[in-house]
């Protein structure tokens, strides 16, 4: 066949031009869809041999060559592939003209909703002219003789011609590179750098099986991909050394990562894992720009990193990949359509995160406990953010308790559990050696409950959502509604109490009216044995930690700023018993101090504290002399 020209019609031309400059966010990808219809090819010439012996070469010369040009700015992709016969070329590459408009404007409005057709159109060939201006192939079957070239800058014409290609079977794509003007705005790369080539190939390319040879002047071939995906060996094939290697090259840790996940999912959906936790936060894991997610490959060609759709924001301390054979993508393949598929994938690795965790709970401990000094909060925020967990997560988590001296779980802490003990209780702070010394405790202390320490500033989105455990309330003991007392010891100690009521109530009145723009109602406590004063909050309202992290964070609401509290005084301490016959106005100077302490005891900073240093003063400076306050 001589060589002959073709022509694109008008509706053809605007379809290519938007393949050209429109699909793809990033020009390099070229080189990635490149070299993976070059890996195809291989693959099916090597599945072709096994039924037609004389198209087959040895298993180590299948290659893929990338030859560069500096000085006359060209690249060249070359394969030993299956290649392609006159016809295949037209169905194939020529998939555009030839389909006509009416078809492309099918597929083009069908991508949207049915990524499927990805690779049915040639998409991935066409990404070639995003980098030049002119584009030849030159294919040739195997097992015959004829080959042909098709060639075309994309603004109108192509053509073809039958010459036999040099190589023989297989394919060679020749770029002639744009030569853009590289500015600050938009600068461009130089698709005929070694460098630059071996950087897309190692980010890319890197696990393609067969081997991808950078040419160089004075035929000097240098191999440029691993070819080895670690994560289709064999587990037990893998080293140590292997994992440590491969996670600090998917991380870009100088540390080893604490413990990893190698799995592969069978079913109706097949799948290879490989997940990592890491032994330390990295410096940035706190900014708002640390980004997260897996990596994803299909068939061993990588897609995108931090992929967010397999892995939920409570996990972003997991770094590793999935390898899937077939997902949808869409027309790019840059963008992972969400699907059933998807959700299935992401639930299996959730389950093998879990699982994982817990076996490293039971089966080492201490690991465990390094996990979860790094990690734990993180973890933790899976409770409010995906309640379909929530029980999960819950069997995960560990705590300081008021009675152990390390951390402990909920499972742990509910088989220690008192007979008479109805709750799991729990004090929430800032600090750890702030809620041990919290006064909220005595009374649970003194009757022998243990009481679990918050302390981590999600804890208290935790606990509004992990509402129970395992049957048992979680009770925070800052709260109004505490009940301590079973229902044998309740009714011994019902008139003593209302005997202490009726003594203190003309007090109480008296401080509620002293009080009344700070605190809602004033109470007789049954939590305090040694301290004078406290301040609860009622069900339903933000505990006072809540009220100071939510202040931290801008959210200065009107409703939690203006949100009174309850005053519980102790009847059984000498400085309330005191109030019973203290003049009105030392009984406002007492109230004063005491609603002061109580918000010294919890760690909340006063509102006036001028103020309190006057009452202060004046108490020290009168004591030796009186007990009053005047």
């Amino acid at each position: 066949m001589s060589k002959s020209t073709h022509s694109f019609n008008a509706e053809i031309q605007q379809l290519l031009n938007l393949v050209i400059h429109s699909l793809y966010s990033k020009k390099e990808i070229f080189l990635r869809e490149l070299i993976s219809n070059a890996s195809d090819a291989i693959d099916k010439r090597k599945f072709q041999s096994l039924t037609e012996s004389d198209l087959g070469l040895s298993s180590d010369l299948y290659k893929i060559q990338i030859i560069p040009d500096t000085t006359n700015k060209t690249l060249k992709i070359l394969d030993n592939g299956i290649g392609m016969s006159e016809e295949e070329v037209k169905e194939y590459i020529g998939t555009i003209a030839k389909s006509g408009s009416k078809k492309f404007l099918e597929f083009n409005r069908e991508a949207q909703n049915n990524p499927e057709l990805i690779g049915q159109f040639g998409v991935g060939f066409y990404s070639a002219f995003m980098v030049a201006n002119r584009v030849t192939l030159h294919t040739q079957k195997a097992g015959t003789q004829n080959g042909t070239l098709w060639e075309s800058s994309g603004q109108g014409e192509y053509s073809l011609n039958s010459v036999p290609r040099p190589e023989g079977p297989g394919t060679t794509i020749t770029l002639q590179l744009n030569q853009n003007e590289n500015t600050e705005e938009h600068p461009s790369q130089d698709f005929s750098d070694e460098w630059t080539l071996k950087n897309l190939v190692k980010t890319y390319s890197n696990y393609i099986a067969y081997p991808i040879e950078l040419v160089l002047p004075e035929n000097k071939i240098e191999v440029i991909n691993s070819q080895k995906a670690l994560w289709l060996k064999a587990p037990s094939e893998v080293t140590n050394e292997e994992h440590n290697e491969f996670y600090k090259h998917i991380s870009h840790d100088w540390q080893n990562p604490l413990k990893w996940w190698h799995w592969k999912a069978e079913g109706n959906i097949e799948f290879t894992s490989l997940v990592y936790i890491p032994s330390k936060k990295p410096f940035n894991y706190n900014m708002k720009d640390y980004e997260y997610g897996l990596n994803l490959y299909i068939k061993k060609v990588f897609i995108m990193d931090n992929n967010k759709d397999l892995l939920p924001p409570y996990l972003r301390f997991v770094k590793g990949l999935v390898d899937c054979s077939d997902l949808p993508l869409n027309v790019s393949r840059e963008i992972l359509q969400t699907d059933r598929q998807i959700q299935v994938i992401k639930k299996n690795v959730l389950n093998k995160i879990f699982s994982g965790l817990k076996e490293l709970l039971e089966k080492d401990r201490v690991q465990y406990e390094t996990f979860f000094r790094e990690f734990g909060p993180t973890l933790k925020e899976g409770i409010p953010l995906d309640p379909s967990q929530k029980d999960k997560i819950a069997d995960l988590l560990l705590f300081n308790t008021s009675s152990q001296s390390g951390l402990t779980t909920l499972i742990e802490y509910t088989s220690r559990m008192k007979p008479q003990q109805k709750n799991i209780y729990f004090a929430s702070g800032d600090s750890l050696e702030r809620v041990k010394n919290s006064p909220y405790l005595e009374k649970l202390l003194e009757k022998g409950f243990e009481v679990l320490f918050m302390v981590d500033p999600v804890d208290e989105w935790v606990t509004r959502d992990l509402k129970k455990y395992k049957e048992r309330d979680l009770q925070d003991i800052t709260q109004d509604n505490l009940e301590l007392e079973p229902e044998e010891e309740k009714a011994q100690a019902e008139q003593e109490w209302k005997n202490q009521i009726e003594r203190f109530s003309p007090v109480l009145e008296k401080v509620k009216s002293s009080l009344d723009q700070q605190i809602k109602e004033v109470r007789l406590s049954k939590r305090l044995t040694k301290t004078p004063s406290c301040l609860v909050h009622q069900e339903g309202e933000l505990s006072a930690q809540m009220q100071k992290i939510m202040k931290q964070m801008g959210e200065n609401n009107s409703w939690s700023d203006s949100q009174k509290r309850i005053l519980e005084l102790n009847p059984k301490h000498p400085l309330v018993e005191k109030l019973i016959n203290l003049p009105e106005e030392s009984l406002k100077n007492w109230t004063e101090i005491l609603y002061y302490q109580a918000l010294i005891s919890e760690g909340t900073p006063l509102e006036n504290p001028i103020r309190y240093n006057e009452l202060m003063t004046q108490f020290l400076s009168q004591a030796p002399v009186s007990n009053q306050l005047n």
